[in-house]
């Protein structure tokens, strides 16, 4: 019986099997102070975002999608999983998710190409949903448009969520990027001034910042950038690139540095370019 009709069968035949799954499934947990987290992130489907690389469907296929997750899960060093709450159960009905940390992924209403991308509304979970399905937080993206009036909205809908989710004690991680409109499109300013500027905003969102992580770009000037705040901080995987020579380069010299507690990648190992899901996740535990 493959992934999908196993899963199938049990959303089918009995839901309440997927409460059960995600409330017996033995809970991950933090790694000591002197190791680094690596998290397989899944959340972009939601956003009508399925490309990996040259592959603008890569991420269509569930089959295919879910047993690339379980291959990377499976690999040492791994410690946990971000995704919407169909990948979450999904793979927990596999039992792919035992002894992982599990993060929720928040708002997925800013699609993928929509006039209203910016408008990034929570769609996905919040943090009741976290804390009934025993996860152990849940992330946000918060892109801020100066040009764009749709912005303080999700940025408003941000405070709130570090809120619930301080209040559940759950960790709130933040992802947070200065962004603009180029041709219709929103692009995300990487420079290191814009990231500065995103981390100060992110920092003080809420009415504590106990339970806050950002989630942030390698970019250059990693030092300074980080010198911005005293967040844990983890460090996303970004788009696929042929040169993952110089990705690894980037993620090395950001981890390096104390404020950067691991890292929360998903196409770039999910779907990289040698086609290897195990040797590349493999490589960047290497790098912890």
């Amino acid at each position: 019986m493959s992934l999908v009709e196993r899963v199938v069968e049990a959303r089918a035949q009995d839901p309440r099997s997927i409460a059960r799954a995600l409330a017996s499934r033995p809970r991950g947990s933090m790694p000591p102070a002197d190791q680094k987290l690596m998290i397989i992130a899944c959340d972009h489907p939601a956003r009508g975002a399925l490309t990996a690389g040259r592959d603008e469907m890569a991420m269509a296929d569930r089959e295919e999608l879910l047993g690339r997750c379980i291959e990377a899960l499976s690999r040492p060093g791994v410690h946990g999983f971000l995704g919407t709450a169909d990948m979450v159960e999904d793979l927990a009905l596999l039992g792919a998710l035992d002894g992982k940390l599990v993060y929720g992924s928040m708002n997925r209403g800013g699609l993928l190409g929509a006039s209203f991308e910016m408008d990034d509304r929570f769609t996905g979970y919040d943090a009741r949903g976290i804390t009934d399905s025993g996860l152990d937080g849940g992330k946000m993206l918060m892109r801020i448009n100066y040009s764009d009036p749709a912005t303080v909205a999700t940025i408003e809908a941000c405070a709130r969520a570090v809120d619930e989710l301080g209040d559940a004690q759950r960790m709130a991680m933040v992802e947070p990027f200065v962004s603009v409109w180029e041709s219709g499109r929103i692009a995300n300013d990487l420079t290191p001034d814009s990231v500065i500027r995103s981390i100060a905003i992110a920092a003080g969102l809420g009415r504590t910042s106990a339970w806050t992580w950002l989630k942030l770009p390698a970019v250059a000037e990693m030092e300074r950038v980080m010198a911005a705040t005293t967040l844990p901080s983890l460090i996303l995987g970004g788009e696929v690139k042929k040169d993952s020579d110089q990705t690894l380069a980037l993620w090395q010299e950001a981890l390096a540095i104390p404020t950067v507690r691991g890292l929360v990648v998903g196409r770039s190992l999910l779907f990289p370019p040698s086609a290897d899901v195990a040797a590349a996740v493999d490589e960047a535990v290497g790098l912890l």
